[in-house]
């Protein structure tokens, strides 16, 4: 009982010496000024930033199917941009796909890649910025997407190129490949 009167008159005793509580720092038109600048920003940067973090969020499929060369790109794209109209409902598949391994179109078309892969890799391949057994593959992979018949115009070219790339660069081993 003592114990608990000495207490409850050291929290008076601390309570009287105490200032007095403040809600913010500022005071005045101060406060005034930095709340109205703040509203502004709420009202006007955040939706801003929550659209673009929405679209970003929406576009990585697509990047991802671009970086992986996905020969569905542009599905996954158009599946992308259904899925803003949706509220994002699609998403999720989209992002499924861009990460799937399109064993099936590989089985009608004998190829995994977009045809941009190969358009690339036509131009590195012209620059002799790849080794001949690089070369020798993506023309193997070409020749293969031929034998099923699904050889465009483009890719035809690109086989050409590579061919031509095979022939005319100087044979480059392995162990040079790697010193360089």
């Amino acid at each position: 009982m003592k114990h608990q009167r000495s207490l409850i008159s050291l929290v008076i005793v601390l309570s009287l010496l105490s200032p007095a509580a403040q809600a913010s720092f500022l005071q005045g038109d101060a406060l005034d000024s930095v709340a109205k600048w703040l509203a502004l920003f709420i009202i006007f940067a955040m939706p801003i930033g929550g659209i673009y973090l929405f679209w970003m969020i929406h576009i990585l499929p697509e990047k991802i199917a671009e970086k992986r060369h996905h020969p569905q790109k542009d599905a996954i794209k158009t599946l992308c941009l259904l899925s803003l109209v949706f509220g994002g409902l699609l998403w999720p598949f989209a992002w499924l796909w861009a990460y799937t391994k399109p064993v099936i179109y590989k089985q009608a078309y004998g190829t995994e890649k977009h045809a941009d892969y190969y358009l690339e890799a036509g131009e590195k391949a012209m620059k002799q910025e790849m080794s001949q057994d690089e070369i020798r593959t993506l023309r193997q992979e070409l020749d293969q997407i031929a034998a099923k018949g699904h050889l465009t115009a483009e890719l035809q070219r690109v086989r050409e190129q590579l061919i031509a790339a095979e022939t005319l660069s100087p044979a480059v081993s392995p162990s040079a490949e790697g010193a360089r």
